[in-house]
């Protein structure tokens, strides 16, 4: 089963190789017809929503294990292995890297056009594809930038999208992966499995279960309340409180005692901006709430969908929600399992060897399905034995960083 959770690598600087690139295409092809032949377009795309799965691909193709740019350059490679075949093979690759991210639902609504599909279930691709981009945004505020988002779809309906954030702080780029049968609801942990190197002490996940009470309330803050009553709780807060703050108390405009909600440890809110008046007298904040209230959502994904919404709005609404109506929302880092199923000598934990065996040995019967030359299939599965081992790539294949053109992982 697909596991939930965040993927965390270093953060790499530098260029592919023109020639590595053009071979991971040669053999991402190869791969691709291959799969797909056998288990169908929709498999092909849920089995890339496995992180795991996807990361043992990369390493197929040979590109660094642990790298950023394997996320950007493998689904470059996957995008370009199969342009010509889009309608034959019935999967189609949108988006990418940077600039081109922002152009997923153009392309979108293009493939859609060209096989004929229904307006409206074009429509919801696009949307789907947008909200992704936002949850990893707005409602996991964990530090990382979202700077590449693809979006991986058939004829038959099913998508994935897997986009990277990085954070420059600490060198790392985090990796989101989702799959449309997963999904069950947008704004409550919509992610498919994942896997992390490293977990964060603290960080604001408004998609967790746990959360669930937080965002009934912001939504409630700007549907059934006023925007008037909302901005004397922002400016309130901003009045009385700061983030290292556990005073119990708080005194409101009437000079009526409030009861203040919040009893956290200071390093959960070690993340956060200090509270200030600045804060809550933001024009543009302002402006954004008074849309909400004047719209009122009636449920939290309409609220995030709404234009102008981002992270800081929902931070602000959470933080009203918690520190003066008691709904606390989640701290924990929805990371859980680390990167290739642990490590050999028990870290993080134990391999799951069960687990493990069974991704290799699928991607070998794949290596020799596919119409590669005989040298090629001994380097393919050289490269996932050395795997299985230690997760390491062969000393002989040399540590390509991250983009064809470009300069960051």
């Amino acid at each position: 089963m697909i596991q939930r959770g965040i993927a965390t690598f270093g953060l790499d600087y530098g260029k592919c190789p023109r020639w590595l690139f053009e071979r991971m295409v040669a053999l991402g092809r190869q791969m691709t017809l291959a799969i797909a032949g056998e288990e169908g377009p929709d498999e092909y795309i849920r089995r890339l929503s496995d992180p795991v799965w996807f990361q043992s691909l990369g390493t197929v193709l040979a590109f660094d294990w642990n790298a950023s740019g394997l996320t950007t350059i493998l689904t470059a490679a996957l995008k370009e292995a199969i342009r010509g075949q889009e309608r034959d093979l019935g999967i189609f690759i949108c988006g990418g890297k940077g600039k081109t991210s922002l152009k997923t639902p153009d392309e979108i609504k293009l493939w859609s056009e060209r096989i004929s599909l229904a307006q409206e279930n074009s429509k919801a691709l696009v949307y789907n594809s947008k909200m992704a981009a936002k949850v990893d945004s707005a409602l996991v505020q964990d530090g990382f930038q979202i700077y590449h988002h693809s979006f991986f779809f058939t004829k038959n309906g099913a998508w994935t999208v897997i986009q990277q954030g990085m954070n420059t702080a600490n060198q790392t780029a985090r990796r989101y992966h989702w799959h449309s049968k997963n999904v069950k609801d947008l704004v409550c942990e919509p992610h498919s499995g994942i896997s992390s190197q490293i977990k964060l002490e603290s960080m604001l996940d408004l998609t967790a279960q746990s959360s669930t009470k937080n965002r009934q309330t912001s939504k409630d803050l700007v549907s059934s309340g006023s925007f008037n009553t909302l901005m004397k709780d922002l400016l309130l807060l901003s009045k009385y409180w700061t983030p290292f703050s556990q005073t119990a108390q708080i005194k409101d405009t009437s000079g009526q005692q409030r009861l203040k909600f919040l009893n956290l440890e200071n390093k959960e809110f070690s993340w956060h901006p200090v509270v200030n008046e600045n804060f809550a007298k933001s024009k543009y904040l302002q402006k954004i709430l008074w849309k909400l209230c004047d719209k009122k959502p009636e449920n939290y994904e309409k609220l995030l969908a709404s234009e102008g919404v981002g992270p800081k709005t929902i931070r602000a609404l959470s933080l009203v929600a918690e520190v003066l109506y008691g709904a606390k929302p989640s701290y924990q880092d929805p990371a859980r399992y680390s990167f290739a199923h642990g490590g050999k000598d028990g870290t993080p934990y134990p391999v799951d060897r069960e687990t493990y065996d069974k991704t290799i040995e699928t991607m070998k019967k794949y290596v020799d399905k596919a119409r590669l030359p005989f040298p090629e299939k001994q380097r393919s599965q050289k490269l996932l034995d050395a795997k299985m081992t230690h997760s390491v790539i062969p000393s002989e294949v040399p540590p390509w960083r991250d983009e064809i053109e470009g300069s960051r992982g």
